[in-house]
C-alpha cells in the first residue's frame, strides 16, 4: 500500500444515512407542510366537511331511488 491510497475504515459507520432514506423523508415532510393545494388548516377542514355532506346526500338519494 502506498501513501496515496486511502486507509480503510476500522469499523463500518453505523450513523451513515443512505440518500434514499433522506429523499423519502424529505418527500414526506414536503407533503406534510406544503400539501398539494397549499390550503390553510381551516380550508382543508371545510373541504372535508363539504365532501362529507356531499357523500351523505348522494347516499341518501341513492337509498331513496
Amino acid at each position: 500500500m502506498t501513501s496515496a491510497e486511502p486507509v480503510p475504515p476500522a469499523a463500518p459507520r453505523a450513523r451513515e444515512v443512505k440518500a434514499s432514506v433522506l429523499a423519502a423523508f424529505q418527500l414526506v415532510e414536503d407533503a406534510h407542510y406544503l400539501g398539494s393545494d397549499r390550503r390553510s388548516r381551516r380550508g382543508r377542514r371545510r373541504h372535508l366537511v363539504e365532501r362529507t355532506v356531499a357523500y351523505r346526500k348522494l347516499a341518501r338519494d341513492l337509498r331513496a331511488s
